[in-house]
């Protein structure tokens, strides 16, 4: 069955279920996604999109629209959480510049408008109760059933497509809880990620939306934990009072936040099996993401593409599916391990071994810059569209 003949299904409108439908709408396929949400929404959050993802929005026709939407970023500046700059890592050095910083709303929005402009449709209130690999056919909350000759669960932590395709595993907590907020760029911040590093405690902040506003993400390493998932929440107090020994551009930050959202952090495994039957995996469903390494989006983007092309290749679905995930899954695997470690490295407790730790990141950024942005290029120069 080639592509142009199939019916495909996508359960879930995010950022990987709308790029991977688009993407397969571009090479002929039917393809309809399924939103439980009365409407396309998220959450207000920014996210980073660095270039193994931007090449993906470049393929499918939107870099113009990343563009416009997003703050083309320039560096990545380590601060000690004090306020004294430790080094600034010049995104410049980097072979492809497509690096930007982007609400999350807006690049949910570009993606579908392009999915629709490639004849995908979409459909709101689609709740899907359970799926059936072998057809497949999935069954929606109202009774109703669907079917399909491919299903793609691309419907996060909590997947309905991935208890069919290999069950579920616990996670377990990390340790970790994080603060979400966004707030006006008062201070004229440059475009550039900040990463404010403390004991046991960091904060990220980047421009969004023309540098108008900032996104900040603040970690704490705490033994209890709350809910998953960063729908709940916490009093802005709270927030403020967790980081109140940090230097003065994080306070003026804090001072401005007047919502925001709290999740615990929780390491999942990579899912063992990607696909069955007639029903496949893609993004926080297969591999969901620590925020340590910022590349949720990227590779849901990453699969997105890949999971197209395999699926333009001769041969029965089973072994198309099976070549996706025999491309992916090694590197998810080294992705999700590299963020975890990335942790740490923010939040050494001990000052004298934050301080040595510090100089050896000042003495790298001056005297060999270029290598410390090398460490990175196995992750951004990988472009899967070549």
């Amino acid at each position: 069955m080639t592509l142009s003949d199939m019916n495909i299904t996508v359960i879930g409108a995010g950022i990987g279920g709308l790029a991977v439908a688009q993407a397969l709408a571009q090479r002929g396929a039917q393809v309809r996604v399924l939103e439980q949400a009365p409407e396309i929404q998220e959450v207000g959050a920014g996210l980073q999109i660095s270039p193994n993802g931007a090449c993906v929005l470049r393929a499918l026709g939107l870099a113009d629209a990343l563009a416009r939407a997003g703050v083309q970023a320039e560096a990545v500046r380590l601060v000690d959480y004090r306020g004294a700059t430790v080094t600034r890592l010049d995104l410049g050095r980097l072979g492809n510049r497509d690096y930007f910083f982007v609400h999350r709303a807006d690049l949910i929005d570009l993606l579908a408008t392009g999915a629709r402009a490639a004849g995908v449709e979409i459909e709101l209130n689609a709740q899907v109760e359970t799926v059936q690999a072998d057809g497949p056919t999935l069954r929606m909350q109202d009774g109703s059933e669907r079917d399909a000759d491919l299903v793609i669960g691309a419907d996060g932590l909590h997947s309905v497509v991935r208890q069919v395709v290999c069950g579920s595993i616990a996670p377990f907590f990390t340790g970790q809880t994080a603060w979400r907020a966004i707030v006006p760029n008062r201070a004229g911040r440059p475009p550039e990620a900040r990463v404010h590093m403390g004991p046991k405690r960091h904060v990220v902040s980047y421009p969004l939306r023309g540098g108008e506003m900032l996104n900040l993400v603040a970690v704490q390493e705490r033994e209890d934990w709350v809910e998953e998932g960063w729908s709940q929440e916490d009093a802005p107090d709270n927030l403020r009072a967790a980081f109140a020994d940090f230097g003065d551009e994080v306070q003026q930050m804090l001072e401005a936040v007047d919502r925001v959202h709290l999740w615990g952090l929780f390491r999942h495994p990579v899912a063992p099996d990607w696909h069955r039957g007639g029903a496949v995996l893609l993004g926080d469903a297969a591999h969901p993401m620590l925020p340590f390494l910022a590349q949720g989006a990227n590779m849901a983007l990453e699969d997105a593409w890949v999971l197209a092309d395999a699926l333009s290749l001769p041969g029965r679905i089973e072994t198309r599916l099976a070549a996706y995930q025999t491309r992916r899954r090694d590197r998810v695997v080294k992705v999700v391990d590299a963020a975890q470690g990335n942790a740490w490295k923010y939040h050494l407790s001990l000052p004298p071994v934050r301080w040595a730790a510090h100089q050896a990141i000042r003495l790298g950024g001056m005297l060999m810059p270029d290598r410390m942005m090398g460490q990175f290029s196995w992750l951004y120069e990988h472009d899967v569209t070549r």
